[in-house]
């Protein structure tokens, strides 16, 4: 059974709310905003942190058969998912197949800013898991990008420049670069490392993941006041349908691989959510005509607040119930 108390713990935890002081400004038309070079500025910071401290766990605790595990549950899922998702969408109505591929990518792919809020929530409740989950978070992000470009046989119509920028932007983008980077930093680098940067990738990481989910508040609610329109109701019920049957997927490919508590709930949080960066950079040059007041509006303005208010809580207490 769902843990209230954990769930008003995450509701009422700063990061939170300051995510709703963003959504309810920009829906009382404030002109509050953060600046464009800072707010990419502070999404680097976030990767930098998760990455580094994984790669530090991860040289701690070991490379395990955990870890490989939960890397194939990952890859896999972020791979095939999209697949199940086109098949779905298909079925909806006045979804063109550019829109329609880059909602498939984008539900298969993760959010950051997720994984970001659910470990933290871990964290609160004394859930420990693997360091070497932030490597999972950075090679889920890639596949499901992938498998939509194939669903679009843009691989097959374009020249070989423009192939080469596609992957290249896929592969070597600033999300993979810096948390792929980062992690292998701070597994080089261990506890010595640790020590040279604990305040810079400790404390100061909650400050900026308010000002972060602050931005991201303000950016969510005003995707939804300017794109709901475009939004089917069908739309909508995907949105909030999908993530959880990723994520109970996830968690029973999890529970029949022996993975911990932590692992699998965080695993379970990361297919439960949704892309809002790399797959929009991606979708930009692979798929110019995607509709994004469409697929960027779900993620962001539908599946992100969901994980955040019900959903990370949920796919957590869900674990705790099925390893109990």
């Amino acid at each position: 059974m769902p843990d209230i108390s954990a769930s008003l713990a995450l509701l009422t935890s700063p990061a939170i709310l300051f995510f709703f002081l963003g959504a309810g400004a920009a829906f009382a038309r404030s002109d509050l905003s953060v600046p464009e070079p800072i707010a990419k500025a502070l999404s680097l910071y976030l990767m930098l942190c998760i990455g580094f401290k994984g790669g530090v766990e991860a040289r701690t605790a070991g490379f395990s058969g955990d870890f490989l595990a939960a890397a194939t549950i990952g890859v896999l899922l972020s791979a095939l998912m999209p697949l199940v998702a086109f098949v779905i969408l298909k079925r909806i109505p006045r979804l063109d197949r550019p829109t329609l591929c880059a909602l498939a990518a984008t539900y298969g792919s993760v959010s950051v800013v997720t994984f970001a809020a659910g470990q933290q929530h871990l964290a609160d409740l004394g859930l420990a898991s693997g360091g070497y989950m932030a490597a999972i978070l950075a090679l889920m992000e890639t596949p499901a990008i992938l498998t939509a470009l194939l669903l679009l046989n843009g691989a097959g119509r374009r020249e070989p420049g423009q192939r080469r920028q596609i992957l290249r932007e896929v592969f070597f983008g600033a999300a993979t670069v810096m948390l792929l980077g980062s992690f292998i930093v701070g597994l080089v680098s261990g506890a010595d490392g640790m020590a040279r940067l604990e305040l810079f990738v400790g404390p100061l990481f909650q400050g900026a993941l308010c000002f972060f989910l602050l931005d991201i508040g303000l950016i969510a609610a005003r995707r939804l006041l300017e794109g709901g329109h475009k939004l089917s109701g069908s739309v909508v019920a995907f949105a909030l349908g999908f993530p959880v049957l990723s994520a109970a997927l996830a968690l029973s490919l999890a529970r029949l691989a022996g993975l911990s508590i932590g692992d699998a709930a965080l695993l379970t949080i990361l297919a439960g959510s949704a892309s809002y960066i790399a797959v929009p950079a991606a979708m930009r040059l692979a798929a110019p005509k995607a509709d994004t007041g469409v697929f960027v509006t779900a993620s962001l303005a539908i599946t992100f607040p969901f994980n955040l208010t019900i959903g990370i809580a949920l796919y957590t207490a869900s674990a705790v119930w099925l390893w109990s």
